[in-house]
């Protein structure tokens, strides 16, 4: 389908947010541009997403090994789309970063989305998400070296649990 049907337009910003990930020793770190935060960029309405942040995050940092979009929601007035971009030791140079620990997963409801997502949460899926990539997916497989995929070993998707 290259359109909507008529009369149904969609119209409002998009965010990238954008996790700077990277393997500091065997343990996952953030960082980038904005230290261990999140990295924000608006996108215009012609604008593909991963090729905007793919140019952004190699203009600011370097070329990421990978990058993957994991997630969306509503936050901020806008629909956010979530990126793990992952970098190579070298480019993170003088950047701050901070280790990245566990967290529970932010939880929905049958037909709504959790009231509140913590961006320790949004990072808790977006690595959850790159480990199932990692044994699924051949070039994420690829693209990461051996001490990712251990370092990724605990971070595996849970079962579904009953919501009711």
């Amino acid at each position: 389908m290259d359109r909507y049907p008529a009369g149904l337009d969609i119209d409002g910003p998009v965010e990238a947010e954008i996790f700077v990930v990277w393997l500091d020793g065997d343990r996952l770190a953030l960082t980038g541009p904005c230290g261990p935060a999140a990295w924000r960029v608006e996108l215009g309405a012609t604008d593909h997403p991963v090729a905007v942040v793919d140019r952004i995050i190699g203009n600011a940092v370097g070329r990421p090994r990978l990058l993957h979009s994991t997630s969306w929601r509503r936050d901020r007035q806008a629909v956010v789309l979530t990126f793990v971009a992952v970098i190579d030791p070298e480019l993170v140079a003088g950047m701050a970063s901070a280790p990245i620990g566990r967290s529970e997963l932010a939880r929905s409801e049958a037909t709504a989305a959790p009231a509140s997502i913590a961006d320790e949460q949004v990072v808790e899926h977006a690595l959850r998400h790159l480990a199932w990539l990692a044994q699924d997916d051949p070039v994420v497989s690829r693209e990461l070296p051996a001490a990712w995929h251990t370092a990724l070993d605990g971070y595996v998707p849970e079962p579904f649990r009953n919501l009711g």
